[in-house]
C-alpha cells in the first residue's frame, strides 16, 4: 500500500463510523461462451434466516447487498443448463466478488455443507437473535403503532411493560433501533413516538443484548439492527397489504421500487386507525382511539463500481387518546383525605365524599420528520469506507379538556437531532477491522403546564389536595427549558477468525454532555469456539457499558422549579448520572439432525446509577429516575425448528431475576416519595422471572398454512398503597382478582392464538396473500402491569380477530 492510500484511510477514519457485520455478493452469471445470462438466483441463509430471489441483468450481474455475515447458498436453474448450488461466506463489508459459468445438462455443480453448518453460523462469536423474511412475513398481525415492537417482544429476554414499551433482560427503556444504520435513542414506544418503521417496510432485524459491537453505546439494554432497505431486483416491484379486525382497526401499507442501470427508487405509504391504541387501564378501554401514518422515499445510485449514494427521507405522525380510568370517565363519588373506609354508590355523606363529574379527554400527538444521507467508497480490494448523516425534528404533545380530573395538564416538547457517523473496515488476513467515530447533537425543548381543577378556592372541598389525591403544592405550573444533549463517541473493533475459534473484541470511548459532563472507556470482548463434529458452538461475551439517561422531560424534572410542584416534604432533586455496568454471558448453540436449532444463555448484568422512570403527578409525563446500583441475572432458551417436512415454528423460555438497591441517585421525587432511604432493595419493575412463548406452523398444502402460539407470563411485581377493597372500587374487581397482595404481584397469565395463511394467486414473482389471525384466544384478562391510582395500569387486548390481505409484485 502506497503513502498516498494510506493518509487516504486515515482521513477517512476520522469522520467515519462502522455500521453493521454485514457485506454483500456480487455475482455474475455466464454461459459457457463467456455471455452474460439473464436468470432468477435464489440466496438462502438458514442461520441467518434470510431469503431472497434476484434476477440478474441482460450481461449477467447481480449485487445482494446488505448481507448478514454468515454462510449463504446460491442456486440457479436455467433450462437447458446444469443446476448449480454454491456457498457463499461472507465475512467483510467488502464485496464478495463471485462469478458462476454454467455448464451444459446434464451435468450439475454443487457444494454440499453440513447440515449443522446451514443451521448455525459456526463463527459467530455471541449471541445474536435474527428475524427474516419468513418470520416477519408470517407474523401475528398487530395493532397499529407496535408492529416492529411485538416482532422484538417474541424473542427471549424481551418483555412489555404497558404501552409496548420494550424491556430487554430486566433494563428500564435502555433499548436502541439501529434504522438503516442511524441509531434512534429516543423511546419508541406508541405512547412516546413514531414507530421507526412501519413493521411492512422491514426487511430484517438483527438482536442483540450481549457480545455487543463496540460500534453500537449509549443505550445498551438492548441494541435492534432494522433494515428496510430491499434488494435490487431490474424493474418495478412492489407489495400492497390491506388489514382489518376487531376495535375497529384498519389499515393499508404499500412498498414500491423501481431498479434501472444502477439507480434505485423506493416508496413505501401507510395509514392506520384503531380503538385500542394504548394498553386500557380498565377493562372496559374507554377513550383509546389512535391513528397513524407513514411516509418513505428512498434513492439509492451506484456511482461507479466504488462509489454509492443514499439518500432517505421519511415521516412518521400518530394522533391518540389517553385511555381514561372509572372515575375519569364516568364520575363518581372520591373519599376525602380523611376518609379511609370510602364511599358508597349512592348518597354518600357529603362531609366524606365529593362528587367527581368524569367526561375527561386527554390527547396527545407525535410527529418526526427525517432525511438520511449515506456515502460508501470502496479504497481497493481490503478497504471500504462510508460517511452516514442524518437530520430529524420530533415533537410530542399532550391536551386536556377542562373535565380532566386529577390535572388538567398541557405539554409541547420538541428536538431536533444532527447526526453525523462513518467507518472504515479494512480485511486484512485472518482480521475484520473496524474503525470508526460519531457526533450527535440533540437539542431540547420542554415546554409543560397544569392546572389542577377546583383549587381557586384551596378551602374548596373538590380540590384534590383536599381530597389525598395530591399533596400541596402549586395550583398552578408552567415550564420551559432548552438545553443541548451533546454526545460523541470512537471506537476500534477486530473481527478474528483462528481455524475454529472466533474473536470480537473491541473499544469504545463515549462523551456525553447535558445535565452532567462525563467520559468512559468500554472494553468489549466475544469468544467463540465451533466443535463440527457435534454441530456445537459455546460463546462467552463481557461487554462494559456506559448509558447515558433517557432525555424526555429531563429538563423539566431537573429544574429548581419543579420543586414547586408538591411543598408538602421537601424535594428530593439530582442530577441523572449516566449508567456504567458490566454483562457477562455464557452460552450455546446446537444443532440437532440437521432441522433444530437451540440458543441457550446465562446472563448477568451489574449496573450502577440504575436507570428507571418516573412521572409528574397524576399525569402520563415520565421522566428519568436512577437508584444506586442494580443486578439482573437469568438463562434463556430458544429451540427452533427453521423446516422439519411441514412443520416449523419455535418456543423459548426466559428466566428473569432483577433487584434495585437504594439511595436515589438521581432525579426527581416529590411528597413521600422525597424520603430516600440508604439502605434496602426492592424488585425491579421488570422482574417477571418466568416467560414462555411458543408458536407451531404447519403447511398444510403448498398454497395452506395453519399456526399456534402460546404466551405464558408469570406476572410483575406491584407496590400496593391502597387496600384491595379500595382498589376494587377504583378499577373494578375482575381486575382485582388478578392481584395478589400477599406477594405483591400480577396473577400469572397465558393466552394463546391462531393464525391460518393461503396463497390465493402465485405466478413467478405475483403472489396474492390472506391471512386470518385471532389472538388471546381464550379471552382472559391480560394484565401486564398494576401501578395504583391514575398511573401505570396496562390490560391486553380481550380476544380479538384480524384480516391481511397482502398483494405481491
Amino acid at each position: 500500500m502506497t503513502k498516498k492510500s494510506c493518509l487516504i484511510l486515515i482521513l477517512w477514519a476520522i469522520p467515519l463510523f462502522a455500521q453493521s457485520n454485514s457485506g454483500e455478493l456480487r455475482l455474475k452469471v455466464l454461459d459457457p461462451a463467456g455471455l452474460g445470462v439473464r436468470t432468477a438466483v435464489q440466496i438462502t441463509s438458514k442461520a441467518n434466516q434470510y431469503r431472497s430471489t434476484l434476477t440478474t441483468n441482460d450481461q449477467g450481474n447481480l449485487d445482494a447487498k446488505r448481507l448478514r455475515f454468515g454462510i449463504y447458498q446460491v442456486q440457479i436453474e436455467v433450462p437447458g443448463f446444469a443446476p448449480v448450488s454454491e456457498q457463499a461466506e461472507i465475512r467483510s463489508a467488502l464485496p464478495l466478488d463471485r462469478t458462476i459459468r454454467l455448464k451444459v445438462a446434464p451435468v450439475s455443480e454443487s457444494v454440499n455443507v453440513s447440515a449443522s453448518a446451514a443451521l448455525i453460523d459456526p463463527y459467530r462469536a455471541g449471541s445474536v437473535n435474527q428475524l427474516g423474511t419468513d418470520a416477519i412475513e408470517d407474523r401475528l398481525t398487530a395493532l397499529p403503532g407496535r408492529g416492529m415492537q411485538d416482532l422484538v417482544n417474541s424473542q427471549p429476554g424481551w418483555l412489555y411493560e404497558g404501552n409496548a414499551v420494550l424491556h430487554p433482560r430486566g433494563s428500564e427503556y435502555q433499548t436502541q433501533f439501529v434504522v438503516d444504520g442511524i441509531p434512534l435513542t429516543d423511546n419508541r414506544s406508541p405512547s412516546f413516538g413514531p414507530e421507526g418503521a412501519e413493521v411492512d417496510d422491514v426487511e430484517s432485524l438483527t438482536i442483540y443484548t450481549a457480545g455487543i459491537p463496540a460500534e453500537f453505546g449509549r443505550k445498551m439494554g438492548g441494541v435492534v439492527e432494522v433494515n428496510t432497505l430491499k434488494d435490487q431486483d431490474p424493474g418495478f416491484h412492489g407489495q400492497l397489504t390491506l388489514f382489518g379486525g376487531s376495535y375497529d382497526t384498519a389499515g393499508a401499507s404499500t412498498q414500491d421500487q423501481y431498479t434501472w442501470k444502477g439507480n434505485t427508487i423506493g416508496v413505501s405509504a401507510s395509514g392506520n386507525m384503531t380503538n385500542h391504541y394504548l394498553n386500557p387501564v380498565v377493562p372496559q378501554n374507554y377513550t383509546n382511539n389512535g391513528t397513524t401514518g407513514s411516509f418513505s422515499l428512498s434513492y439509492e445510485r451506484d456511482l461507479t463500481q466504488k462509489d454509492r449514494l443514499t439518500l432517505i427521507v421519511r415521516h412518521e405522525l400518530a394522533r391518540y387518546a389517553i385511555p381514561n380510568e372509572f372515575v375519569q370517565q364516568n364520575g363518581a363519588y372520591v373519599p376525602n383525605a380523611d376518609n379511609t373506609t370510602g364511599c358508597p354508590s349512592a348518597s354518600p355523606d357529603p362531609t366524606d365524599c365529593v362528587f367527581i363529574p368524569g367526561g375527561q379527554l386527554q390527547t396527545g400527538d407525535n410527529f418526526e420528520t427525517m432525511g438520511i444521507v449515506s456515502y460508501q467508497h470502496t479504497f481497493s480490494s481490503d478497504a471500504i469506507g462510508s460517511l452516514r448523516g442524518m437530520a430529524r425534528d420530533n415533537s410530542t404533545d399532550f391536551y386536556s379538556n377542562d373535565a380532566s380530573w386529577p390535572l388538567n395538564a398541557t405539554q409541547h416538547n420538541d428536538f431536533k437531532e444532527i447526526y453525523f457517523n462513518g467507518n472504515i473496515s479494512i480485511h486484512h488476513g485472518r482480521q475484520e477491522w473496524k474503525v470508526g467515530i460519531e457526533s450527535d447533537n440533540i437539542f431540547l425543548h420542554e415546554n409543560t403546564s397544569y392546572v389542577i381543577p377546583d383549587c381557586a378556592n384551596p378551602n374548596d372541598p373538590q380540590c384534590p389536595i383536599n381530597l389525598g389525591i395530591l399533596d400541596s403544592g402549586a395550583t398552578t405550573f408552567a415550564f420551559q427549558g432548552h438545553r443541548p444533549d451533546l454526545e460523541q463517541a470512537a471506537y476500534v473493533q477486530d473481527l478474528i477468525r483462528l481455524g475454529n475459534w472466533t474473536v470480537d473484541a473491541g473499544l469504545r470511548w463515549d462523551h456525553y454532555q447535558l445535565l452532567v459532563n462525563q467520559n468512559a472507556v468500554s472494553p468489549r470482548i466475544a469468544v467463540s469456539r465451533y466443535f463440527p463434529s457435534a454441530g456445537l458452538n459455546i460463546h462467552a461475551s463481557y461487554d462494559r457499558i456506559f448509558q447515558t439517561p433517557s432525555f424526555e422531560n429531563i429538563l423539566l424534572a431537573s429544574s429548581p422549579a419543579a420543586e414547586a410542584i408538591d411543598t408538602s416534604v421537601p424535594a428530593l432533586q439530582l442530577p441523572v448520572q449516566p449508567s456504567h455496568g458490566n454483562y457477562y454471558e455464557l452460552g450455546v448453540t446446537k444443532a440437532f439432525f440437521g432441522k433444530l436449532r437451540l440458543d441457550a444463555n446465562a446472563f448477568r448484568r451489574d449496573v450502577n446509577n440504575y436507570a428507571d422512570d418516573s412521572q409528574i403527578l397524576s399525569t402520563g409525563i415520565s421522566f428519568p429516575v436512577a437508584f444506586d446500583h442494580a443486578i439482573l441475572y437469568g438463562a434463556e432458551a430458544k429451540l427452533q425448528v427453521l423446516q422439519w417436512g411441514r412443520f416449523s415454528g419455535f418456543a423459548s423460555y426466559s428466566w428473569i431475576v432483577g433487584n434495585a438497591w437504594f439511595p436515589v441517585t438521581g432525579g426527581l421525587f416529590l411528597g413521600d416519595d422525597a424520603i430516600n432511604p440508604t439502605t434496602g432493595h426492592f424488585p425491579d419493575s421488570q422482574d417477571q422471572r418466568n416467560t414462555v412463548r411458543a408458536r407451531v406452523r404447519y403447511q398444510v398444502v403448498p398454497r395452506l398454512w395453519v399456526a399456534l402460539g402460546t404466551d405464558y407470563n408469570t406476572g410483575l411485581p406491584f407496590q400496593p398503597d391502597l387496600t384491595p377493597q379500595q382498589y376494587a372500587a377504583e378499577y373494578g374487581q375482575v381486575v382485582i382478582n388478578h392481584l395478589n397482595f400477599n406477594r405483591d404481584r400480577i396473577d400469572p397469565y397465558f393466552t394463546q392464538n391462531a393464525s391460518v395463511g393461503i396463497d390465493l394467486y402465485k405466478h413467478e414473482k405475483r403472489l396474492v396473500r390472506f391471512q386470518a389471525d385471532v389472538a388471546n384466544l381464550g379471552n382472559t384478562l391480560e394484565l401486564i402491569d398494576f401501578g395504583g391510582l391514575f398511573s401505570g395500569n396496562a390490560i391486553g387486548p380481550a380476544r380479538q380477530y384480524t384480516f391481511r390481505l397482502v398483494t405481491t409484485f
